[in-house]
């Protein structure tokens, strides 16, 4: 109601508006309490402990000892590795042993039946296997065992090689034999006793020969 205003400086103020201006002058008037200023310290003295001048966000967890998975995946590449290079030296150790074996095996079977194509041969030169199924026999075996390599060699007119020739005798020049070269010049096979055989670079057995000097 108008009768109860009051007035200040002046101006008309309500009973209500008095109240929050009193309120506001006593709330000036306060002090902090002290659990809320201690909170406020606290807060103020951690952000004063944090340096961002020394802080380097850039190598945060980058610095520091390699994992130890790293390290125990590069060890266990590395045996991987060495454990390979043993298997590869080894795979071709067994390979090159089981060849040498095998060459070794046929070349045991070849040389055993050297005796029977010397029989053969020595039945040819005498006539006996110009034809007839034993000539055809032999002419199988022949070649089934040259399937596997073997040949034979050793002629008249050869010159003499020690590495591919057994010299049982030595006989005098015949320049009349058509079988010699005229323009020889070292010592020549004038006569095989027994040819020779072998297969691939190896000799099995070398040809028995009879040689002469050129004169």
């Amino acid at each position: 109601m108008p009768g109860d205003d009051e007035v200040f400086d002046g101006e008309i103020v309500d009973e209500e508006s008095s109240d929050a201006i009193n309120t506001e002058s006593a709330n000036d008037g306060e002090e902090v309490a002290p659990a809320q200023a201690g909170a406020t310290a606290s807060v103020a003295d951690q952000i004063d402990a944090i340096d961002v001048g020394d802080t380097d966000l850039g190598d945060a967890g980058v610095t520091g000892d390699a994992h130890p998975d790293t390290a125990l995946a590069a060890q266990r590449l590395d045996d991987l590795q060495r454990l390979n290079a043993e298997y590869v030296n080894y795979k071709r150790r067994v390979d090159r042993d089981r060849a040498s074996v095998q060459e070794r095996a046929v070349r045991d079977v070849l040389e055993s039946v050297l005796p029977v194509l010397d029989d053969i041969q020595l039945a040819r030169d005498h006539g006996d296997l110009t034809d007839g199924p034993f000539a055809a026999i032999a002419d199988k075996l022949e070649t089934s065992l040259g399937k596997f390599g073997l040949t034979r060699f050793g002629g008249v007119g050869e010159v003499f090689d020690p590495m591919q020739h057994e010299a049982l005798m030595h006989a005098a020049w015949d320049a009349s034999n058509p079988e010699l070269p005229t323009d020889a010049t070292a010592t020549t096979v004038v006569q095989v006793l027994q040819p020779g055989y072998r297969t691939g670079d190896q000799v099995l057995r070398p040809a028995r020969v009879a040689v002469a000097d050129p004169e």
